[in-house]
């Protein structure tokens, strides 16, 4: 019977799900075991643990720094991160975890490792030792996946071929093991650390790296950039599409009757991905023309004002009016997606003769006028 709130709570979490690992330097393949082991725990608590072991080989990052940069590279896993650094060991884990009074532990690792801890936990459990002691009712080891993201080979995406193009000198690299969610500061900041904790020297120029960062971008898209029509190339997989409908921070796309949405750092224009390089004149002159913005005539009025002004926006309109819509377009570019206010027409649209592009109509076959 439950005699009180404190007693029910320790009924209710008497299972513990947790995880031990390197995580040196922490990547995309350690993202997808963390999200494992929460959906295993669901209800129940859950406990991320790093290795506190440091050396310029297989473990360039020091403790608090892994701590440091999983928290910021992982924010819904970031309060199961634990910063404990009497816990050294998987045994140190069971002892803190039994001590806080929990009946039964599963632990979530990669499949190659299941058997190694199933067979050590379960070897001591009930034994003291100079480990201390946990007594557990059960004790239980499951997978995560195929592969441990904490293996040595450089399969894959691993923390190993992190390693490796760190010390190669190869950033554009690297960054493939990060989250999308990390700045490009940040990624800088993570590399340069594993570079020095390898003995290596900081880079300072990242010459390969050609990113727009997020507040330019963002800078960009308020000030016009992006508009139904226009031709855009999404990033991750070179895919050419062109713009239907612009959000709030994303854009709708299509491509082959495919529409997808997009961030817009997830795309960029045609002419600026592939920089100067378009092979031919022909594809150069094509490449400029489908790019908005790109080498484009300002309108003279207004050219002065921050963001791009593009002569084709304001044409045919008085001065005056060119400032009103420019500063429309800006602040309805910050308004929420499910704001009207965000569609209002802007100064000089109204009596405009407008077509809506193939595009268009087909995203509101799909999806409605809403």
């Amino acid at each position: 019977m439950i005699t009180s709130f404190k007693n029910y709570l320790s009924e209710e979490e008497k299972v513990v799900y947790f995880t031990f690992g390197r995580m040196n330097p922490p990547t995309v393949g350690h993202e997808k075991l963390l999200n494992k082991l929460s959906s295993a725990a669901k209800s129940n608590p859950y406990r991320i643990y790093l290795s506190q072991t440091k050396d310029g080989k297989k473990n360039p990052l020091d403790y608090k720094k892994k701590i440091k940069y999983s928290r910021k590279m992982f924010p819904k896993h970031a309060r199961s991160i634990m910063l404990d650094t009497k816990v050294k060991s998987v045994f140190d884990i069971s002892t803190k975890l039994y001590d806080e009074g929990f009946k039964k532990v599963i632990m979530v690792v990669g499949s190659d490792r299941t058997t190694e801890f199933e067979t050590l936990l379960n070897k001591y459990n009930g034994k003291k030792g100079r480990h201390g002691f946990y007594n557990f009712q059960g004790i239980n080891v499951i997978s995560a996946g195929e592969r441990d993201p904490d293996a040595d080979d450089v399969s894959g995406m691993s923390a190993s071929k992190m390693r490796k193009a760190a010390s190669d000198g190869d950033f554009p690299q690297f960054v493939q093991g990060l989250p999308k969610s990390i700045s490009n500061p940040d990624a800088k900041n993570i590399y340069n650390d594993v570079r020095k904790g390898m003995g290596l020297k900081e880079q300072k120029e990242f010459k390969n790296h050609i990113q727009l960062e997020t507040s330019a971008a963002r800078e960009n898209y308020i000030a016009g950039k992006y508009q139904a029509g226009d031709q855009v190339v999404i990033k991750e997989t070179d895919v050419v599409a062109t713009v239907i409908r612009r959000g709030s921070n994303y854009l709708i796309v299509e491509s082959n009757g495919q529409v997808m949405r997009k961030w817009i750092d997830a795309v960029e224009a045609i002419g600026e991905y592939y920089k100067y390089d378009f092979g031919t004149p022909e594809a150069t002159k094509y490449a400029k023309k489908m790019t908005p913005g790109y080498e484009a005539r300002q309108d003279p009025d207004i050219k002065d004002r921050k963001g791009a002004q593009p002569a084709g926006y304001h044409t045919g309109l008085k001065k005056s009016t060119k400032i009103k819509r420019d500063a429309q377009f800006k602040k309805q570019g910050k308004m929420r997606d499910d704001d009207p206010n965000a569609y209002k027409p802007a100064p000089g649209d109204k009596g405009a003769k407008t077509k809506l592009s193939k595009h268009t109509k087909k995203f509101k076959q799909m999806f409605g006028d809403d």
